[in-house]
């Protein structure tokens, strides 16, 4: 009996320390996915680009081509990646957040510089396509690409999230994250693309009500497109200038970061009650302003390299 009781007190300690564990996962979760926030925000901004203008029948298939493709980066990539890394090297992953700051603060200095001096990089559908199957095909593996580097910045900023935590944990987490993320941009992305098939639809009910949600919808699709691509840009601008802020602190060089603290100190001062909200968005614009600087100078250097190489344009 007594054999039997402490087999059962050990069966239930075990429940025990493996409920904790998931509980543990769910907080590490909940944490590392808001501070992957930013890049989530410009991989739902980015992805309808790729489905745009093409046949609307193509448009749910792709997405979901590119989801798989997505799914496979991060557990079969990026995942088995970093866990290896968090083991032999952990103190790498800071300098992998900040050549993902920079890549991010590129990309957004890049497409404020092509608003600013109208150019355009990348494909586009102005041209005759004439192998649709093979056009298609590209677009998914550009999207796919694409996804990578967003996602190894998440799963980067993941990972640095719990770096104190158990290995169980951080897998869980990372698995956990990467699965959820990748559903809800995709998910997102599928329903902002068929935002104008739904209104075209609406729009011919006999409903007045059905026909003005459908107008509606029509209206708001442009709209809705060009605000994602706003709010992606600035939000690489803000995380890549961010993380390049605390990763140069943990390297010894703090003087940037802690000058940007003193805004948010100075201007939550001056808002009292509304500081905390304030604060945070003046360190928000001076992160995303640091984006800025840092990304122009790396588009300055990029596009003067290509010129030395004879390629000109632009790194897209």
């Amino acid at each position: 009996m007594p054999g039997g009781l402490v087999a059962l007190l050990d069966d239930v300690s075990i429940i025990a320390r493996a409920a904790a564990s998931i509980d543990d996962v769910g907080v590490a979760a909940s944490k590392a996915g808001t501070k992957a926030a930013g890049v989530v925000v410009d991989d739902a901004a980015v992805t309808p680009g790729y489905v745009t203008g093409l046949s609307p029948a193509r448009e749910l298939p792709i997405i979901w081509k590119i989801t798989k493709g997505s799914l496979r980066n991060k557990l079969l990539i990026l995942l088995p990646g970093a866990l290896i890394l968090s083991l032999i090297l952990p103190t790498a992953i800071v300098f992998i957040l900040m050549a993902g700051g920079c890549y991010l603060s590129f990309e957004g200095a890049e497409k404020i510089i092509e608003k600013v001096g109208g150019a355009k990089h990348g494909e586009t559908l102005d041209d005759t396509i004439e192998d649709p199957v093979a056009f298609e095909k590209g677009r998914v593996n550009g999207a796919v690409r694409t996804d990578l580097i967003l996602s190894a910045e998440i799963m980067a900023i993941t990972l640095a999230s719990v770096s104190a935590e158990s290995f169980f944990v951080r897998a869980a987490v990372l698995a956990i994250v990467g699965v959820g993320i990748t559903f809800l941009v995709y998910g997102a992305v599928g329903m902002i693309v068929k935002m104008d098939d739904v209104g075209l639809h609406l729009a011919k009910k006999p409903s007045a009500t059905l026909q003005a949600t459908g107008r509606f919808l029509l209206r708001a699709m442009p709209w809705l497109l060009n605000a994602l691509s706003t709010i992606g840009t600035v939000a690489m601008l803000w995380v890549g200038g961010g993380i390049i802020l605390h990763g140069l602190a943990q390297v010894g060089f703090s003087a940037p970061e802690h000058f940007m603290e003193g805004i948010r100190h100075s201007v939550e001062g001056a808002t009292h009650a509304l500081g905390g909200i304030f604060g945070w968005l003046a360190y928000a614009v001076s992160s995303a302003v640091f984006g800025l600087v840092i990304g122009v100078l790396l588009a300055l250097i990029v596009h003067w390299g290509q010129t030395l190489l004879g390629k000109g344009g632009s790194a897209h």
